[in-house]
């Protein structure tokens, strides 16, 4: 007789455990404990096998009959029931563990510490942002290239091609890494080159000389920290990185050698950066360590409670206050150093090592490896020296660089 709603709900536990059949190999075992377990008996080459299909309520005697058939038609087709259920079971283990979050949570702890803990932490929480919702829990495997565009055009509607395109070189890597580690054959973001729409890279806003009075003028005014105003005049001085002066730690300045050196793990490039220190700069690290020179770091944050150092967003924060948004950034000292030095004859291979950029020729870059010191030493003062003259209206009185030889 077959089961009903009714007489499965009402079924009570008994000293032994006990069954109740519905026909064709499906049974309820009960349990002494009263736990209800559904059961498929079959028989597979030759020998009698048991598939478990669930406990009741979860699985309802309508959900067990529906498993009982979808049993059956593997039977017919040749194919045991439990084996099958084994191998989904795997493949589902499988995928979990090889989701595109997984595998890009993988890839990044195996190579986050070539790079700043600011850059990292800004490529994953683009990745969290962007693609976990839209690809994070899928099988890396299973994701194909219209998926990622599609991803990636939601990206580009909100008005962020430079933000899909670093997106895409970011996926880009982590498929290489799921092909090189065998979770694919294939690297699907290959498709999707000339895809996105093309992104317009804008050097970052900076000021002329001529506006350089006006900019101290201004620092003066702001209303703002002391501390956050020698960190402006220290970026302009040396026109490090914002990342490299928030990182500074004291332990890394030296005062006799006139050096500051900027730890490889601290750096863009991840080598040793030197920084020769002019006069001038000494002299705004000599009244620096009076706010600071307690502590670790050189600007430690003023919210201590939630952060050690001095937030990324500070000086540019604090030039917005200026009235500089739009015009200046804090890399823009980069540009306007570059620009300058340039224009006043110093050698392009001196300029580019104290800007700690990369050789873009490999083959060069694998035998320079020169650091000009010398050279760079006189070139930071002469960079400091100009900037007193131009403040004072005295550009005139600049060294030239051929006197500085």
């Amino acid at each position: 007789m077959l089961l009903t709603d009714i007489k499965v709900q009402k079924a009570k536990a008994q000293d032994k455990p006990y069954k109740l059949k519905d026909g064709d190999g499906l049974f309820l075992l009960i349990h002494s404990n009263g736990g209800k377990y559904w059961r498929f008996r079959y028989f597979f080459a030759g020998k009698e096998k048991m598939l478990a299909l669930g406990t009741y309520p979860e699985i309802s005697l309508l959900d067990a009959r529906d498993k009982r058939f979808a049993a059956r038609k593997l039977l017919a087709n040749g194919e045991d029931p439990s084996a099958n259920k084994k191998q989904k079971k795997r493949q589902a283990e499988f995928n979990a563990g090889n989701s595109f979050q997984s595998v890009a949570k993988e890839w990044f702890e195996t190579n986050k510490s070539k790079w700043t803990p600011e850059h990292a932490e800004r490529l994953w929480r683009r990745l969290e942002l962007h693609m976990m919702p839209e690809i994070g829990d899928r099988p890396i495997s299973e994701i194909k290239s219209l998926d990622l565009l599609d991803a990636l055009r939601k990206v580009e509607k909100r008005g962020t091609t430079e933000t899909s395109h670093r997106l895409l070189q970011t996926i880009g890597v982590i498929f290489r890494y799921a092909v090189l580690t065998g979770r694919i054959q294939y690297n699907p973001t290959i498709d999707l080159k000339g895809a996105l729409t093309p992104h317009r890279t804008e050097s970052h806003p900076t000021i002329q000389a001529k506006g350089i009075p006006d900019f101290f003028v201004q620092l003066e005014k702001v209303a703002t920290s002391g501390q956050n105003k020698l960190a402006i005049r220290l970026l302009m001085l040396t026109f490090v990185r914002q990342g490299e002066l928030r990182q500074a730690k004291w332990e890394d300045v030296d005062f006799e050698a006139k050096e500051w050196r900027l730890p490889a793990h601290t750096t863009k490039m991840r080598d040793l950066h030197i920084v020769p220190l002019a006069k001038q700069t000494l002299a705004i690290l000599e009244e620096l360590k009076l706010l600071t020179g307690w502590g670790e770091l050189l600007f430690p944050s003023q919210q201590r409670r939630r952060h050690a150092m001095m937030s990324e967003n500070t000086i540019n924060h604090v030039l917005r206050k200026m009235g500089y948004k739009g015009k200046l950034v804090g890399h823009g000292f980069r540009a306007l150093a570059f620009t300058t030095l340039n224009e006043h004859g110093f050698r392009a291979d001196v300029i580019e090592r104290q800007l700690a950029h990369s050789e873009r020729n490999k083959v060069r870059a694998a035998y320079n490896r020169a650091e000009y010191l010398p050279e760079r030493r006189q070139m930071m003062q002469w960079w400091a020296n100009h900037l007193d003259c131009i403040v004072e209206n005295e550009d005139s009185k600049v060294v030239p660089l051929q006197q500085l030889k």
